[in-house]
């Protein structure tokens, strides 16, 4: 399978992977490796981690140099309508990434690998595993195909990110320290819900819940924004 998937990345994109090893490892669910510990395989949590960062990166310097008349709150509404879980998932499904996870019996038949979370995840871990082959231009290569033409014609003008929203209501008269913590991770792996709140300068604004740490930050932001467009209406 893996095989198969290097084959269609060159094909498709011009990537060739030197280390394939890496490229199983960003397409190993952890699920196929807790039902396979006999192989002694990695799953592809931390290649996610590292990805995440990356593409924020990427993506910021793109926005940067193709807009520089925007100002920074609207590229940062910008960088959070790409790299959302929608985005993220739509990216997977077109690159054909869903046919090449490797998940566990029960998340299988629990119909996983269509679940937006996990194609998330799966494009951040890919573009991890490609930083750590390749380097970074690798990477800007791949979203120059992928990602970069529907930025360039629009195609994630129209988003809210509440919490750029916040943050611009909060600090409009000054700096105010906005924090967001995780309270807790509830249900199974394949259903993962997390709950966050919000707090300005150490008063909880907002609670949110979601099925991934930055749609749950989402929530919790637009909370907080409709209390404070409430309070403002009732004084």
């Amino acid at each position: 399978m893996i095989q198969d998937l290097a084959n269609e990345l060159r094909l498709n994109y011009g990537i060739e992977f030197k280390n394939l090893s890496l490229l199983d490892e960003a397409f190993t669910h952890s699920s196929y490796m807790n039902e396979h510990r006999e192989l002694n395989i990695k799953d592809n949590e931390r290649l996610e981690f590292l990805g995440d960062a990356v593409l924020e990166l990427t993506i910021s310097e793109h926005l940067y140099k193709q807009f520089p008349d925007l100002p920074e709150g609207k590229l940062t509404r910008m960088r959070a309508s790409i790299v959302c879980t929608k985005g993220f998932s739509s990216f997977s499904r077109e690159a054909h990434f869903d046919k090449y996870v490797r998940l566990g019996k029960g998340e299988e038949q629990m119909g996983a690998r269509n679940r937006d979370t996990l194609l998330e995840d799966l494009f951040e871990a890919f573009n991890g595993a490609l930083y750590l082959d390749q380097g970074k231009d690798a990477v800007v290569k791949f979203i120059q195909q992928i990602i970069f033409p529907k930025i360039d014609v629009g195609a994630f003008n129209n988003f809210t990110d509440y919490k750029t929203a916040l943050q611009e209501r909060l600090q409009v008269n000054g700096d105010v320290q906005i924090a967001y913590h995780t309270l807790s991770e509830d249900g199974p792996a394949h259903q993962r819900v997390f709950h966050v709140n919000v707090a300005a300068d150490g008063q909880i604004l907002g609670e949110g819940q979601g099925a991934s740490k930055k749609r749950a930050e989402q929530a919790a932001a637009k909370l907080a924004l409709d209390k404070i467009n409430e309070n403002q209406v009732s004084n």
